[in-house]
């Protein structure tokens, strides 16, 4: 369980990385990047933060040119956030498909509606073809 401090410095770390992304955009192929979640070790050093991706096409090209700029974000972070905290963590990029999970689950169950749907019309179709020949 995440500690009080472990919240603060999470939420801190999503908002100034998430205007950072904002205001670097053309250095990412002009993807649209967010910052979905940050995780913070107990110790506050290290940072996992996880990112979603606008297009969602060629996402793990994206993140290797986000990790290669890596020391650059943090640079910039540190510069933000460097009164507010004693260490800059060391940040961890990862690739958050919680929306593309989302999505396709939805497609599913959009699916198997459509299915039951095309069976219960066949089902009354062959009724009412029983009901005319008797």
């Amino acid at each position: 369980m995440a500690s009080t401090k472990q919240n603060k410095v999470a939420r801190l770390l999503q908002k100034e990385l998430g205007d950072i992304f904002q205001k670097k955009s053309k250095l990412f192929d002009n993807k649209m990047i967010t910052v979905t979640v940050v995780r913070i070790s107990p110790d506050l050093l290290i940072a996992k933060v996880y990112l979603s991706m606008y297009p969602s096409r060629n996402n793990q090209s994206t993140l290797a040119l986000v990790k290669e700029h890596g020391s650059e974000l943090r640079y910039e972070l540190g510069n933000r956030i460097r009164n507010q905290v004693r260490k800059i963590p060391e940040l961890n990029f990862f690739i958050d498909d919680s929306l593309d999970y989302i999505e396709n689950i939805d497609r599913l169950l959009k699916q198997d509606k459509d299915r039951d749907k095309n069976e219960q019309d066949t089902d009354n179709d062959n009724s009412g073809n029983q009901k005319n020949e008797q």
